[in-house]
């Protein structure tokens, strides 16, 4: 079976965590889990003439992702980003500004890689600077020009996020994957008013986003998929969690790479719940060794 093209925009950097930093951004993330799970992915983003940027290309490359696409810009360092804990385990963030991936630039080789793309995965944070936006939204543009694939991971995060931004990106996206958390926002930001069973919101986000699919993951509870077809959830696999920093973007890849291959929404859901368990069970959003295969 061939290989799926993939090409993920957005924010490559370094998780400062308590013990030491560790590789991250979403984008990124993703990036390794589709590419570990069978994806032949490159990577979209700038990084700092530093330290932190070549060992960034190093760890994508690491995982075979392509990173001829990936721009260096020396006035600029490679993003960071301050991380915590609370006492459920779940994260907090402090962005740091001014980084390069905010200087994301188009040219005629993202023109002729996205062309071709089987996939386009973005997100939200990735968008916070006008240069890198534009650069993104050109992408996107090219992609549902030629019916691809345009997967939006919300990933929100004061204060680079507002409704217009929200709204935007659902509008250039075919695929919507958001968590709980972030449902009252992305719902906000089209005036619906959060509703129980949540997948009644997730329908109405789908038709207003004139969207082929909204996916959404529950933590433990595991995740819901809406379709035009079908509403359907999956139970969370049990696992002991070390910390979630990661989860989301291992599950958006296994969604990813289902979908691409032409797996049933329940296996596609199956498997994705699986590879975010593995994630949470071990330290750091890309453990160093290769993930499972999707059975």
């Amino acid at each position: 079976m061939n290989r799926p093209t993939i090409i993920s925009f957005g924010e490559v950097l370094w998780d400062l965590f308590p013990d030491g930093p560790r590789f991250g951004g979403a984008p990124a993330n993703f990036a390794c889990h589709a590419a570990a799970l069978g994806g032949e992915v490159s990577m979209v983003s700038a990084v700092g003439d530093d330290l932190h940027g070549h060992e960034a290309v190093a760890v994508l490359e690491s995982y075979g992702i392509r990173t001829d696409l990936i721009q260096h810009k020396a006035a600029a360092p490679t993003g960071t980003v301050g991380i915590g804990f609370d006492e459920a385990g779940k994260p907090n963030f402090t962005i740091h500004e001014s980084s390069a991936w905010d200087q994301l630039a188009w040219n005629s080789e993202l023109e002729a890689r996205v062309g071709n793309a089987a996939a386009v995965y973005f997100g939200t944070l990735g968008q916070r600077s006008k240069l890198s936006r534009e650069t993104i939204r050109r992408a996107l543009a090219l992609a549902a020009k030629a019916g691809r694939p345009r997967v939006l991971d919300v990933n929100l995060r004061a204060p680079f996020q507002d409704d217009a931004l929200i709204r935007d990106s659902v509008g250039m996206a075919s695929i919507l994957k958001l968590s709980d958390d972030e449902l009252a926002d992305v719902c906000g930001s089209f005036d619906i008013t959060p509703t129980q069973p949540p997948a009644e919101c997730l329908n109405r986000l789908r038709e207003l986003g004139e969207l082929d699919l909204v996916v959404m993951t529950c933590g433990a509870e595991g995740a819901i998929l809406v379709s035009r077809e079908e509403t359907m959830s999956q139970p969370a696999v049990a696992t002991k969690v070390r910390d979630t920093v990661g989860a989301g973007d291992a599950f958006t890849a296994a969604l990813l790479i289902g979908l691409l291959r032409g797996d049933s929404h329940d296996t596609v859901l199956t498997n994705a719940n699986k590879i975010a368990a593995e994630v949470c069970s071990q330290t750091g959003a890309v453990p160093f060794k290769a993930l499972k295969s999707l059975s």
